[in-house]
Formats: C-alpha cells, structure tokens, sequence
C-alpha cells in the first residue's frame, strides 16, 4: 500500500456513507499522518464525498484499542503490523476532534477497510487533539 495514495474497499460502507464502499487514501502533503478518504465512486451524489482521517500511530501513541477476532477475521488481518489505525477527524469551533469510538482499519495488504465500533471500551466519540509541542 502506497503511502501517497492508495485504493481502499470497505467490507461495509463507513457510518453515515450508505452505499458508498470504494475509496482512495490520499496522503494530504505537508501533514504527517493526516489523509483524505475519499469516496472514488459518487455518482448518486451531487458533491465529493470524503473524509479527514489522521494516523493514530503518528498522532496519538496512547490509543491501543483492542479489536475482536471476529472484527480482525473479517478484515483477514494475519498481523497487527498489517493494520493501519486511523481516526475520522472533524473541525470544531474550539478546534478537531477525533472519533476514537469507531475507528477505521485498513489492511495494508489487501486494502479491505471497516470503520469499526469499539463495544465495552471506554473511548469518545468525540475527543479533542491536542496540539502537538
């Protein structure tokens, strides 16, 4: 999976993005760690569809939440190394915030993506990011 851009199929369309499954992961240069996702295929919309996502890796170190083998079988995810963190960012008027509650994973081997609900764990919908020092 290239770091630059990347094809991205969801197993199921990402909350809020019914039908929409076909994506593109673009780097958005002079940002570490921050992505476009945008949707390839609007053809029954009116306007492009995407959405910021950051690298939680690069971005926040602390999150490490625990996925269900079902959640890894479903994305055929062999290793966590083949798994890339991301969380929706949105802008608010105190800053971003980002959804820690329903990640979305991508498995950088084959591309198949899932944003996924966090049951029984103790993350926000809605966090703010702090700026970084």
């Amino acid at each position: 999976m290239s770091a630059v851009t990347a094809p991205v199929a969801f197993v199921a369309p990402p909350f809020g993005l019914e039908p929409l499954v076909d994506f593109v992961l673009d780097e958005v240069e002079g940002a570490t760690g921050l992505f476009a996702l945008r949707a390839t295929d609007t053809s029954d919309t009116s306007s492009e569809v995407r959405l910021y996502v950051l690298d939680a890796a690069v971005h926040l170190p602390d999150y490490s939440p625990v996925l269900t083998d079902e959640q890894t079988t479903g994305l055929d995810l062999h290793d966590a190394a083949e798994a890339l963190l991301l969380v929706v960012a949105t802008p608010a008027a105190s800053g971003m915030t980002v959804n820690l509650l329903a990640p979305v994973v991508v498995n950088t081997r084959t591309g198949q993506a899932a944003q996924l609900i966090l049951e029984g764990q103790d993350w926000p919908l809605r966090a703010e990011l702090a700026a970084r020092a």
